[in-house]
């Protein structure tokens, strides 16, 4: 069935927050473009002379395609190579969506997303749809058709797995420079207690490379586990330029709200690792490795105003 103009103007009003939707319940760009153009399929499909409401409708179909989506994942996912970890996005992409609040902000860092990982699909999409996009508890009832009282159930439970400990430091771009080059300038300095004192006692470090890439399997927690495997992993050395392409440029940028290290080989990203931080330091890394969470990344990057990089020829 063709689409009129009205129609698909209609669709594409309702993209961004689908696209931004879709992100947050799934953790990956790639699959959210996906939902969202099988969204767009089933609504050129539908008889839309019965919608009432077009961005209900649409949000409806989204959900619950990205629920089967999450489940057919996760059974993937017991066969991924590795640690599997959320795929970043730089600041500025639609796909995060609203970022008014700090709640809003909190529950897109990929510290937040990795938690959401632990929510039944339900407990993920009240969750999501409740604290990112301020839905009622009536309507996301409608959206799963759940009852409200089970809704309110099940957000009490999600917010219960994923509150966060402590309140996370937010900054601006010129303050996760600073922060970054901090960082690398420990890193680099083969001082372990150098980048010990940037860091929490409890920090934690995780890896993606999807089998693709050289990552720890297993998370590394403490202060000075954390610093000595990072300061194997910044020592510069031709096996690791072998293994990225090339000799690479260090930038910094706010990645998932949070300062980020970029590691950019010519006009590519090869890596991303993000510091969630805290006001007692740096609380959790998450490296993100795999090329094929990489590619949005950088298509923006490539497409930004850069900055100088904090390293170069690394």
């Amino acid at each position: 069935m063709s689409l009129s103009a009205h129609d698909l103007d209609l669709f594409e009003q309702s993209r961004a927050r689908l696209e931004a939707v879709a992100y947050r319940l799934l953790g990956s760009a790639g699959d959210a473009e996906d939902m969202v153009q099988e969204t767009f399929l089933r609504w050129q499909a539908a008889d839309r002379a019965g919608v009432e409401q077009p961005a209900a409708w649409l949000t409806k179909v989204l959900t619950n395609l990205c629920l089967n989506q999450l489940t057919s994942a996760r059974a993937r996912r017991e066969s991924y190579v590795g640690m599997w970890l959320p795929e970043p996005l730089l600041a500025g992409d639609r796909m995060l969506g609203p970022v008014d609040t700090v709640e809003q902000r909190e529950s897109v860092s990929l510290a937040v997303l990795t938690l959401m990982e632990r929510l039944s699909p339900n407990e993920r999409a009240v969750y999501v749809l409740r604290t990112a996009f301020g839905y009622p508890h009536a309507e996301i009832a409608e959206i799963l058709d759940l009852t409200e009282s089970n809704c309110q159930q099940l957000y009490r439970r999600a917010r219960q797995h994923v509150a966060a400990g402590r309140a996370r430091v937010e900054v601006d771009e010129a303050a996760a420079r600073t922060i970054v080059a901090e960082f690398l300038a420990a890193a680099r300095s083969g001082e372990t207690a150098r980048l010990v004192e940037l860091l929490t006692d409890d920090v934690m470090s995780t890896g993606d490379g999807g089998g693709k890439i050289p990552a720890r399997g297993t998370p590394i927690v403490g202060a000075l586990a954390v610093a000595r495997f990072l300061r194997g992993v910044f020592r510069a050395t031709d096996l690791r330029r072998q293994v990225l392409g090339g000799a690479a440029a260090l930038y910094a940028e706010i990645v998932n709200g949070v300062p980020a290290v970029l590691v950019v080989v010519g006009d590519r990203v090869v890596g991303v690792l993000t510091l969630e931080m805290t006001a007692e330091g740096v609380s959790d890394i998450h490296a993100q490795a795999n090329p094929d969470k990489l590619d949005r990344v950088t298509r923006l990057w490539s497409a930004s105003a850069r900055s100088e990089p904090v390293v170069d020829g690394w």
